[in-house]
């Protein structure tokens, strides 16, 4: 393992010196999952993979800092990656870091840590958790207002300048990092747009993520417009999501699937099924964190609101996309409630572990609905047991504070921190007299 760490940061060493790198940039994320960093020249690179380098752990707290704190960032030799849109002649690169303490301890509050400490638990199990997000966002011509860059609508082929163009450059400039996308095309609102990553383990998956959302806004700002990952930025078209589609494998065998089963489920598969529809509603907190998020959770808008499941229906929850013939690796289960401002190391985490506790405890799936669940009346669904997502982030937060399962998914320092730092958001928001309220109440009250 030690030899396989050197010849690892020979690689690094020698592929700096022949692309002329001069500047590092070293990656990590806060409880949040706002992307942070610092950079350093390419004659500390050697040192900082073998000693790390020191900075403020504060900068990890998200919103709720107490206090600073020395932590050391450790760069992941094998996330090195040239950033292609960056000049060629003193050539910057990126390294995902690992964050220890003084004394060389993983930092249980380095969401990066938390998903590693779940997918070591799960390898022990003899699984390998794969993962294929699609990643919905909006071109907005500025920061400041809402306003669309096209009329375009889903899968439309016109090449609406400059939106076309910019997700030609991206899906290039992925490309040249090693980051293959899937499909991409225009999603279903004005403006809208979908990535497609190609799928892969959930680690690889969750730098990948944050890397090809840092790629967008880049490559947007440099073409002067706006690219946000807000779930739901304007009222009256569709918010955006991260559906996530997921598997385990053991070794090269996909585990979800089953040949003598009529839809190739695996028991395996239905009992991760069942895990997330019994813990959904205490892991939304996670997969949906922000006050937005709730926006896009609505009725009428194609986004999921009831935790139901279904074979290739797009109106659940959970959706299991057709079995290819001949495809056993390509059975997964979609998980169609995360939105792209969800930090990836934390959301993964915490959907791996309700899945794994349906397998763990082997939970009787419920039966697929086939239907539209929305089309259903109250009765209906509630002689079938389907229950709903929380409405808003303050009933989000207080489910996922009583959540046994949550907290041992992210351990208690992050649980305990982001639970302080949505309690902040939440706090903020509920003082804020909204300009819907002035407009509805001022003349009438």
């Amino acid at each position: 393992m030690i030899e396989d760490r050197a010849a690892e940061r020979d690689f690094v060493l020698r592929s700096a010196q022949e692309n002329d790198v001069k500047f590092i940039r070293l990656w990590f994320t806060d409880i949040l999952g706002y992307l942070k960093g610092f950079a350093i020249t390419v004659e500390d690179l050697q040192d900082a993979m073998e000693q790390g380098v020191g900075f403020d752990g504060a900068s990890v707290e998200g919103f709720a800092r107490i206090n600073e704190s020395d932590m050391r960032a450790f760069p992941d030799p094998t996330t090195f990656s040239l950033l292609p849109w960056r000049p060629r002649q003193n050539a910057v690169a990126r390294m995902f870091c690992d964050i220890r303490t003084p004394n060389g301890d993983p930092f249980t509050g380095d969401p990066r840590f938390v998903l590693k400490r779940n997918l070591e638990r799960l390898a022990g199990m003899g699984y390998t958790y794969y993962v294929g997000p699609e990643l919905e966002f909006f071109f907005l011509k500025d920061a400041d207002t809402p306003e669309p860059l096209d009329r375009g609508g889903y899968f439309d082929q016109l090449s609406s300048q400059p939106a076309a163009d910019l997700r030609r450059d991206i899906v290039l400039n992925l490309a040249d990092m090693g980051i293959p996308v899937k499909y991409s095309h225009h999603e279903a609102s004005h403006s809208q747009h979908e990535i497609d990553l190609q799928y892969t383990d959930a680690l690889t998956m969750a730098d990948t993520v944050m890397t090809a959302k840092l790629v967008i806004k880049e490559l947007a700002q440099i073409k002067g417009v706006y690219a946000t990952f807000m779930p739901k930025p304007m009222s009256h078209l569709n918010g955006s999501g991260m559906h996530t589609h997921q598997s385990l494998f053991q070794g090269d065998t996909n585990a979800f699937h089953d040949a003598d089963d009529e839809h190739h489920l695996s028991i395996v598969g239905k009992r991760f099924i069942a895990g997330l529809i019994r813990h959904a509603p205490e892991i939304t907190l996670v997969t949906n964190q922000w006050v937005n998020s709730y926006k896009r959770l609505v009725p009428g808008y194609e986004a999921p609101t009831y935790i139901s499941w279904a074979h290739v229906n797009r109106s659940d929850l959970i959706r299991v996309p057709a079995y290819k013939p001949g495809y056993d690796s390509s059975v997964r289960i979609e998980y169609r409630a995360p939105d792209p401002a969800c930090n990836s190391y934390l959301a993964f985490s915490a959907m791996l572990a309700a899945g794994l506790k349906g397998i763990e405890e082997e939970y009787p799936v419920p039966p697929p609905v086939e239907g539209n669940v929305f089309a259903m009346s109250i009765e209906e669904r509630e002689s079938r047991g389907i229950k709903t997502l929380p409405g808003s982030l303050g009933e989000a937060i207080g489910l996922a504070e009583e959540s046994a399962l949550l907290r041992e998914a992210l351990g208690d320092y992050t649980f305990n921190s982001f639970i302080k730092n949505k309690k902040i958001e939440w706090e903020e928001y509920r003082a804020v007299v909204t300009d819907y309220e002035v407009s509805r109440y001022l003349p009438m009250l």
